[in-house]
Protein backbone atom coordinates (compact mmCIF):
# COMPACT_ATOMS: atom_id res chain seq x y z
CA UNK A 1 0.00 0.00 0.00
CA UNK A 2 2.86 2.28 1.34
CA UNK A 3 4.61 1.80 -2.76
CA UNK A 4 1.14 2.78 -4.36
CA UNK A 5 1.24 5.98 -2.70
CA UNK A 6 4.42 6.42 -2.86
CA UNK A 7 3.86 6.12 -6.77
CA UNK A 8 1.29 7.96 -6.81
CA UNK A 9 3.06 10.64 -5.06
CA UNK A 10 5.42 10.74 -7.83
CA UNK A 11 2.92 11.22 -10.49
CA UNK A 12 1.68 13.82 -8.93
CA UNK A 13 4.96 15.62 -8.31
CA UNK A 14 5.69 14.85 -12.24
CA UNK A 15 2.32 16.34 -13.44
CA UNK A 16 3.24 19.61 -11.27
CA UNK A 17 6.03 20.10 -12.87
CA UNK A 18 4.87 19.37 -16.04
CA UNK A 19 2.65 21.76 -15.26
CA UNK A 20 4.88 24.49 -14.12
CA UNK A 21 6.94 23.91 -17.30
CA UNK A 22 4.01 24.71 -19.44
CA UNK A 23 3.15 27.55 -17.49
CA UNK A 24 6.12 29.68 -17.41
CA UNK A 25 6.30 28.40 -21.49
CA UNK A 26 3.30 30.43 -21.74
CA UNK A 27 4.89 34.01 -21.45
CA UNK A 28 7.23 33.10 -24.08
CA UNK A 29 4.60 31.93 -26.67
CA UNK A 30 2.15 34.54 -25.71
CA UNK A 31 5.39 37.47 -27.42
CA UNK A 32 4.07 36.32 -30.65
CA UNK A 33 1.06 38.61 -29.82
CA UNK A 34 0.10 42.06 -29.21
CA UNK A 35 -2.30 43.21 -26.19
CA UNK A 36 -3.37 46.00 -28.46
CA UNK A 37 -3.69 44.76 -32.06
CA UNK A 38 -2.52 47.41 -34.90
CA UNK A 39 -1.77 47.22 -38.56
CA UNK A 40 0.19 49.20 -41.30
CA UNK A 41 -3.05 51.14 -42.67
CA UNK A 42 -6.41 52.50 -41.80
CA UNK A 43 -7.45 52.88 -38.37
CA UNK A 44 -4.95 51.13 -36.40
CA UNK A 45 -2.07 51.70 -39.18
CA UNK A 46 1.53 53.43 -38.83
CA UNK A 47 0.20 56.82 -38.62
CA UNK A 48 -1.75 56.07 -35.46
CA UNK A 49 0.67 53.31 -33.70
CA UNK A 50 1.57 56.22 -30.77
CA UNK A 51 -2.50 56.70 -29.79
CA UNK A 52 -3.45 52.71 -29.80
CA UNK A 53 -1.33 51.47 -26.27
CA UNK A 54 0.32 53.91 -23.89
CA UNK A 55 3.08 51.14 -24.66
CA UNK A 56 3.16 52.26 -28.17
CA UNK A 57 4.12 56.27 -26.92
CA UNK A 58 7.63 55.55 -28.54
CA UNK A 59 6.24 54.98 -32.12
CA UNK A 60 5.34 58.64 -31.85
CA UNK A 61 7.64 60.35 -28.89
CA UNK A 62 11.05 58.36 -29.68
CA UNK A 63 14.28 59.87 -31.40
CA UNK A 64 15.85 56.66 -32.83
CA UNK A 65 13.20 55.18 -34.91
CA UNK A 66 13.27 52.63 -37.41
CA UNK A 67 13.71 51.97 -40.31
CA UNK A 68 15.59 54.27 -42.23
CA UNK A 69 17.07 55.73 -45.77
CA UNK A 70 20.98 55.49 -45.55
CA UNK A 71 22.61 57.93 -47.60
CA UNK A 72 25.27 59.50 -45.96
CA UNK A 73 27.63 56.90 -44.11
CA UNK A 74 30.92 57.15 -41.70
CA UNK A 75 33.71 54.43 -42.75
CA UNK A 76 34.69 52.73 -40.14
CA UNK A 77 37.18 49.37 -38.79
CA UNK A 78 34.27 47.45 -37.85
CA UNK A 79 34.34 44.23 -36.42
CA UNK A 80 33.23 41.31 -38.83
CA UNK A 81 29.47 39.46 -38.11
CA UNK A 82 29.66 35.83 -37.92
CA UNK A 83 27.17 33.59 -38.28
CA UNK A 84 26.32 30.45 -36.64
CA UNK A 85 23.45 28.65 -37.88
CA UNK A 86 22.13 25.30 -38.14
CA UNK A 87 19.66 22.96 -39.73
CA UNK A 88 16.92 22.29 -37.03
CA UNK A 89 13.11 21.04 -37.43
CA UNK A 90 10.53 24.22 -38.45
CA UNK A 91 8.61 23.88 -35.60
CA UNK A 92 7.22 28.29 -35.44
CA UNK A 93 5.74 28.89 -38.54
CA UNK A 94 3.46 31.70 -38.45
CA UNK A 95 1.31 33.97 -40.54
CA UNK A 96 0.86 36.91 -37.64
CA UNK A 97 -1.61 39.05 -39.52
CA UNK A 98 1.28 41.53 -40.91
CA UNK A 99 3.91 39.16 -41.37
CA UNK A 100 5.55 35.66 -42.16
CA UNK A 101 7.47 34.92 -39.51
CA UNK A 102 9.82 31.80 -37.86
CA UNK A 103 10.17 31.95 -34.25
CA UNK A 104 13.07 30.60 -32.05
CA UNK A 105 12.34 29.84 -28.70
CA UNK A 106 15.62 30.14 -26.09
CA UNK A 107 17.51 28.46 -25.09
CA UNK A 108 16.72 25.83 -27.52
CA UNK A 109 18.10 27.92 -30.63
CA UNK A 110 21.64 27.00 -31.77
CA UNK A 111 22.10 30.01 -33.75
CA UNK A 112 24.08 33.20 -33.24
CA UNK A 113 25.35 36.35 -34.76
CA UNK A 114 28.52 37.09 -32.93
CA UNK A 115 29.58 40.42 -33.23
CA UNK A 116 32.91 41.55 -31.43
CA UNK A 117 32.61 40.65 -27.56
CA UNK A 118 28.68 40.40 -28.00
CA UNK A 119 27.12 37.14 -28.32
CA UNK A 120 23.22 37.38 -29.77
CA UNK A 121 20.94 34.17 -30.06
CA UNK A 122 17.96 33.94 -32.71
CA UNK A 123 14.67 35.06 -31.49
CA UNK A 124 12.90 35.31 -34.47
CA UNK A 125 12.82 36.02 -38.67
CA UNK A 126 10.35 37.68 -40.69
CA UNK A 127 9.87 39.54 -44.13
CA UNK A 128 8.75 42.69 -45.48
CA UNK A 129 7.94 43.47 -49.00
CA UNK A 130 9.32 45.69 -50.10
CA UNK A 131 12.18 46.83 -48.18
CA UNK A 132 10.99 48.87 -44.34
CA UNK A 133 15.37 50.06 -44.95
CA UNK A 134 16.22 52.08 -48.26
CA UNK A 135 19.78 52.71 -49.90
CA UNK A 136 20.28 56.20 -51.63
CA UNK A 137 16.39 57.11 -51.66
CA UNK A 138 15.51 53.10 -52.66
CA UNK A 139 14.42 50.22 -51.45
CA UNK A 140 14.61 46.40 -52.43
CA UNK A 141 11.98 44.17 -53.90
CA UNK A 142 11.70 42.34 -49.97
CA UNK A 143 13.67 42.44 -46.77
CA UNK A 144 14.43 40.12 -44.06
CA UNK A 145 14.51 40.72 -41.01
CA UNK A 146 16.21 38.34 -38.24
CA UNK A 147 16.38 39.34 -34.50
CA UNK A 148 18.44 38.73 -32.34
CA UNK A 149 19.42 39.16 -28.52
CA UNK A 150 22.02 38.51 -25.93
CA UNK A 151 22.09 36.90 -22.62
CA UNK A 152 21.27 40.27 -20.45
CA UNK A 153 18.74 41.62 -22.99
CA UNK A 154 20.66 43.52 -25.34
CA UNK A 155 18.75 43.47 -28.84
CA UNK A 156 20.41 43.08 -32.32
CA UNK A 157 17.93 43.58 -36.06
CA UNK A 158 19.69 42.10 -39.25
CA UNK A 159 18.43 42.83 -42.41
CA UNK A 160 18.96 40.93 -45.56
CA UNK A 161 17.81 43.00 -48.51
CA UNK A 162 16.02 40.87 -51.08
CA UNK A 163 15.58 40.92 -55.24
CA UNK A 164 14.49 39.47 -57.92
CA UNK A 165 16.61 36.81 -60.03
CA UNK A 166 16.68 33.26 -58.95
CA UNK A 167 14.91 31.24 -56.62
CA UNK A 168 15.68 30.60 -53.03
CA UNK A 169 15.95 26.98 -51.89
CA UNK A 170 15.75 27.92 -48.09
CA UNK A 171 12.92 30.64 -48.69
CA UNK A 172 10.73 28.14 -50.68
CA UNK A 173 10.67 25.65 -48.12
CA UNK A 174 8.67 28.43 -45.80
CA UNK A 175 6.77 29.35 -48.89
CA UNK A 176 5.79 25.88 -49.24
CA UNK A 177 3.91 25.53 -46.19
CA UNK A 178 3.40 29.02 -45.80
CA UNK A 179 -0.14 29.51 -43.54
CA UNK A 180 -2.41 31.45 -45.98
CA UNK A 181 -4.64 32.89 -42.89
CA UNK A 182 -3.47 34.32 -39.58
CA UNK A 183 -3.45 32.14 -36.67
CA UNK A 184 -1.10 30.50 -34.20
CA UNK A 185 2.35 29.07 -35.25
CA UNK A 186 2.52 25.80 -37.21
CA UNK A 187 5.31 22.85 -36.19
CA UNK A 188 5.81 21.60 -40.06
CA UNK A 189 6.83 17.51 -39.50
CA UNK A 190 9.67 16.63 -41.54
CA UNK A 191 11.03 19.96 -42.75
CA UNK A 192 14.56 21.58 -41.41
CA UNK A 193 15.47 24.90 -42.08
CA UNK A 194 18.30 26.69 -41.47
CA UNK A 195 18.82 30.35 -41.85
CA UNK A 196 22.29 30.25 -43.03
CA UNK A 197 20.35 29.72 -46.67
CA UNK A 198 18.95 33.45 -46.34
CA UNK A 199 22.67 34.90 -45.59
CA UNK A 200 24.53 35.97 -48.66
CA UNK A 201 28.57 35.59 -48.23
CA UNK A 202 29.68 38.92 -48.24
CA UNK A 203 28.58 40.38 -44.70
CA UNK A 204 30.07 43.81 -44.77
CA UNK A 205 27.28 46.18 -43.88
CA UNK A 206 25.67 49.47 -42.54
CA UNK A 207 25.09 49.68 -38.64
CA UNK A 208 22.99 52.22 -36.57
CA UNK A 209 20.81 52.58 -33.14
CA UNK A 210 17.32 51.87 -34.19
CA UNK A 211 14.39 50.63 -33.32
CA UNK A 212 12.01 47.36 -33.77
CA UNK A 213 10.31 48.99 -36.78
CA UNK A 214 6.72 47.66 -35.43
CA UNK A 215 5.01 48.61 -31.70
CA UNK A 216 6.23 49.29 -29.30
CA UNK A 217 8.72 50.69 -31.51
CA UNK A 218 11.70 49.69 -28.61
CA UNK A 219 14.48 51.67 -29.37
CA UNK A 220 17.96 50.94 -28.43
CA UNK A 221 18.15 48.02 -30.72
CA UNK A 222 21.70 47.96 -32.63
CA UNK A 223 20.63 47.20 -36.89
CA UNK A 224 23.12 45.46 -38.86
CA UNK A 225 22.13 46.06 -42.69
CA UNK A 226 23.77 43.88 -44.94
CA UNK A 227 25.21 45.50 -48.27
CA UNK A 228 24.84 42.73 -50.15
CA UNK A 229 21.24 41.38 -51.13
CA UNK A 230 20.19 37.89 -51.32
CA UNK A 231 18.16 36.84 -55.08
CA UNK A 232 14.57 35.53 -54.73
CA UNK A 233 12.27 34.20 -57.66
CA UNK A 234 9.96 36.81 -58.65
CA UNK A 235 7.30 33.96 -57.93
CA UNK A 236 8.46 33.88 -54.55
CA UNK A 237 7.83 37.89 -54.29
CA UNK A 238 4.60 37.37 -56.10
CA UNK A 239 3.86 34.32 -53.20
CA UNK A 240 4.24 36.98 -50.64
CA UNK A 241 2.88 39.98 -51.93
CA UNK A 242 -0.84 37.87 -52.53
CA UNK A 243 -0.56 37.82 -48.32
CA UNK A 244 1.30 40.84 -48.17
CA UNK A 245 1.62 43.34 -50.36
CA UNK A 246 2.90 46.14 -48.12
CA UNK A 247 3.91 45.62 -44.79
CA UNK A 248 6.17 48.01 -44.00
CA UNK A 249 6.56 50.82 -41.26
CA UNK A 250 7.27 54.52 -43.18
CA UNK A 251 10.77 55.58 -43.08
CA UNK A 252 11.30 57.61 -40.50
CA UNK A 253 13.70 60.93 -39.42
CA UNK A 254 18.09 60.37 -38.60
CA UNK A 255 17.56 63.07 -35.90
CA UNK A 256 21.52 63.49 -36.02
CA UNK A 257 22.42 59.64 -36.13
CA UNK A 258 25.35 58.14 -37.85
CA UNK A 259 25.09 55.16 -40.24
CA UNK A 260 28.65 53.60 -39.82
CA UNK A 261 29.81 51.49 -42.55
CA UNK A 262 32.23 48.29 -42.97
CA UNK A 263 35.54 49.05 -44.61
Amino acid sequence: MQGGLDGRSRNMRMTFVALTMVALWVPVMAQAQWKTPWYYEGKSGTEHWASLDPDYATCGNGKAQSPIDIRATQKAELPPLRFIDKSAPLKYLVNNGRTIRVDYHAPGSGDWLIVGDLRYQLTQFHFHRPSEEYVQGRPYDMALHLMYETSDGKVAGVTVFLKSGRANATLQKLWDHMPQVAGNAQEIPGIEINPAGLLPQDTAYYTYTGSLSAPPCTEDVTWYVLKTPMEISAEQIKAFARLYPHDVRPLQPLNGRVVKESE
